[in-house]
């Protein structure tokens, strides 16, 4: 989660003090498999809620991105002070509601970000105007197993999460925001979320099933977000 689009940073950042930098590369390799398999050509990629700016700073280093410009935007004072601190040539950073600009970007990233936003849907609308292609990356939190922990409400109170979604939810949503669907897939969480004795034993079990059925596992076991190009 890289957002700060949600009036409780000061709570967000007590409960998430390093803005989940260590989650960055790995999101960045998604990011990376998207472009990749939908053979984009780049000039500038913005991501609006970019926290801390690793993510960019990840993107920023790989060798196929060599001449891109990024651009990062974050409300919150606490994550521009860190994202400040990754800032560089071809790599820039505001403490600025992307809203509030006009602006043209090839690719505008949006990583765990309007499941925080109150009114979601205005936010994807206006967002979308600012740039050609967008990628959204969407936790999926709406699964059997994860409300028979009551997962959705603690991610409320740690993470911040608003709204809950599943694959199909998470596509019609920007469907009906006006978007077209180029491509999407699963990242697997579970690669990253291995920090507990239960998530190191359950996640054997997500990735046996997952070879047999993507969306059952999915719905069922949790352990994984949605990738989107629109």
């Amino acid at each position: 989660m890289s957002v700060s689009y949600t009036s409780e940073n000061s709570v967000y950042l007590d409960h998430n003090p390093t803005w989940h930098i260590e989650d960055s590369a790995w999101k960045a390799k998604q990011v990376m498999q998207m472009i990749s398999r939908n053979h984009l050509h780049l000039k500038t990629i913005c991501e609006i809620g970019c926290g801390a700016g690793e993510i960019l700073n990840q993107l920023h280093a790989e060798p196929a991105l060599a001449g891109v410009s990024f651009f990062g935007y974050d409300v919150s004072p606490d994550a521009f002070k860190l994202a400040k601190q990754r800032e560089k040539k071809g790599l820039q950073f505001y403490n600025a509601d992307l809203l509030n600009e006009n602006n043209n970007y090839d690719l505008l990233l949006m990583m765990d970000v309007f499941e925080h936003v109150p009114d979601y849907m205005s936010f994807i609308k206006k967002s979308a105007s600012q740039a050609s292609l967008k990628v959204f990356h969407i936790p999926l939190d709406m699964n059997v197993l994860g409300i028979m922990r009551n997962a959705p409400i603690r991610d409320r109170k740690v993470l911040g999460h608003l709204h809950y979604f599943s694959k199909e939810t998470a596509l019609a949503t920007l469907e009906d925001c006006g978007l077209e669907i180029i491509d999407f897939f699963y990242t697997p969480g579970i690669e990253v979320d291995n920090k507990t004795l239960k998530q190191k034993i359950l996640n054997p079990v997500r990735r046996f099933f997952y070879m047999f059925n993507k969306d059952l596992t999915v719905k069922v076991l949790s352990g994984y977000s949605l990738l989107v190009l629109a």
